[in-house]
C-alpha cells in the first residue's frame, strides 16, 4: 500500500489571485547583481542575478569575521588575545593595516583592521593563527559556509585576493550579513565604526552609507578590476532592518548612489501586511493512515510580507504532496505557503502541524487499502 502521489495546492481563503500591472515601486539597478531583503519579514523587494556565483572581492571577508567571531564565542580566544604577523602576512599587497612582521597584535585591533582598514594582512593572520594556514583557513570557510547556508559559496583565500575558486552569490552575502547581525549581536557594532588608527595611520571606512545617516549599520565595500564596485550593507529604521547586495559597478561613486538610492527605495516604498496572526490555522492537510483524516497547518509566528505602496492585493497558496502518510508530530513541517506580490520573488512560509497525529489501527489502515483500491478500480472523473 502506498499514498497517491498529488501535488495539492489550495488558494488560502481570503486571499484572491488578481491580474495586475508592474506597479510603480518596481525599480532595477545598474548593477551586474544585486539584492534587497526586508529582513523582518523576509521580503525580497529586489532581486538581480542574485543566486549567480560571483567574485566578491572583499566582500568575502565578512566569512573570515564570522570565523573569528565564532572562535571569540565557543573557544578561550578573548579580544585581548594577540597573533603574531607571519612575513606572508606582511607582504601582502592591496588594502591594508601595515602590520610589521614578526610583532604581535590584539584581536580586536584586527577586527577593526579588517572591517575598517579592508586589511589583507589582517585577514591572513587571523587565518593563519586560526587554522595554521591560510589554505587550510579557507578550507574550513567552505565547510562553514555549506554548514551556514551559503549555496553558492566557495573560498581560495582569507581576503577577497581574485582566485577562479573565491566566489559567492548575492544571496549568500546577504545571508551571511544577516547571520552576522542575528548571531553576533555584542561584535557586530565594529561595523559601525568609521576610523581607525594603527601605527600612526588614520584610515576611514569605504562603506559610503555610515555617513548619510540613513541608519546603516554595516558592513563591507568590495573593489577588484574583475568585480567591479560591490557593498554589502545593513540599515535599520524605526525597528524596520534592510539588508542589500550590489556589485558590478563601475566606480566608488556609482557604488555610493546606487546603494543610497536602493535603500531609501526599500524603506519609502513599502509598507507591512499582515496576512495571519501567530498560531492562526492558515489551512488543513489531509492525512492518510492516521488517526485523525486532516491536521490544522499553522506557521512558526505571525507572516508579514512588505507590499509596494498602491498594491491592494497578494496571492497565496499552499503547496504540499498529498495526502501526508501519519503519524506526523506537532512542529513538523508538511507545507509550504507561497505568497505572491507582483513585481517580487514570493516569500515561502513554512507550514508546520499543530498537533501530532498518531498512526492509524488496523481498521484505518484497512479503509485506506479500499479507498486505494477503489480509485484503482474506478479513477475519479474529472467534471468542470
Amino acid at each position: 500500500m502506498r499514498a497517491r502521489n498529488i501535488l495539492c495546492s489550495a488558494l488560502v481563503s481570503g486571499l484572491a489571485t488578481v491580474g495586475l500591472a508592474l506597479p510603480a515601486a518596481a525599480i532595477d539597478t545598474s548593477a551586474r547583481a544585486a539584492l534587497v531583503l526586508d529582513v523582518n519579514t523576509g521580503t525580497v523587494l529586489l532581486s538581480k542575478n542574485a543566486d549567480v556565483p560571483l567574485p566578491p572581492a572583499s566582500m568575502s571577508k565578512l566569512m573570515t569575521l564570522y570565523m573569528l567571531f565564532e572562535a571569540l564565542e565557543t573557544t578561550d580566544l578573548t579580544l585581548d588575545s594577540e597573533f603574531r604577523v607571519s612575513e606572508k602576512a606582511w607582504r601582502m599587497g592591496g588594502s591594508k593595516m601595515f602590520l610589521e612582521v614578526g610583532k604581535t597584535v590584539r584581536v580586536e585591533d584586527l577586527i577593526m583592521g579588517v572591517i575598517v582598514h579592508s586589511g589583507n594582512d589582517a585577514c591572513v593572520v587571523i587565518a593563519e593563527n586560526l587554522a595554521g594556514s591560510e589554505a587550510a583557513f579557507a578550507d574550513r570557510m567552505t565547510k562553514k559556509g555549506r554548514d551556514l547556508g551559503l549555496k553558492a559559496s566557495t573560498f581560495a583565500n582569507s581576503t577577497g585576493w581574485p582566485h577562479p575558486d573565491q566566489r559567492m552569490s548575492a544571496q549568500d552575502l546577504v545571508l551571511l550579513a544577516n547571520l552576522l547581525v542575528r548571531d553576533f549581536p555584542d561584535l557586530y557594532p565594529y561595523f559601525a565604526e568609521t576610523s581607525f588608527t594603527w601605527n600612526g595611520i588614520t584610515q576611514e571606512n569605504r562603506n559610503p552609507l555610515l555617513y548619510l545617516n540613513l541608519g546603516a549599520d554595516g558592513l563591507k565595500t568590495g573593489h577588484t578590476e574583475e568585480a567591479g564596485y560591490g557593498l554589502v550593507a545593513s540599515a535599520e529604521r524605526d525597528d524596520r532592518r534592510v539588508t542589500l547586495m550590489i556589485s558590478g559597478l563601475d566606480s566608488s561613486s556609482d557604488r555610493r548612489n546606487e546603494s543610497e538610492r536602493l535603500l531609501n527605495w526599500a524603506f519609502r516604498d513599502f509598507s507591512e501586511r499582515a496576512l495571519f496572526e501567530a498560531d492562526e490555522t492558515i489551512a488543513v492537510a489531509d492525512l492518510w493512515i492516521g488517526t485523525e483524516g486532516q491536521v490544522e497547518l499553522v506557521a512558526d509566528g505571525p507572516v508579514r510580507v512588505m507590499v509596494p505602496y498602491g498594491v491592494d492585493e497578494v496571492t497565496a497558496e499552499v503547496r504540499y504532496r498529498g495526502p501526508i502518510e501519519a503519524p506526523v508530530e506537532a512542529g513538523q513541517q508538511l507545507a509550504t505557503l507561497e505568497i505572491g506580490i507582483e513585481g517580487q520573488d514570493p516569500v515561502r512560509v513554512p507550514l508546520l502541524a499543530r498537533d501530532t497525529v498518531e498512526r492509524g489501527g488496523f481498521t484505518a489502515r484497512l479503509a485506506a487499502a479500499a479507498a486505494t483500491l477503489r480509485d484503482r478500480v474506478f479513477p475519479p472523473v474529472a467534471t468542470q
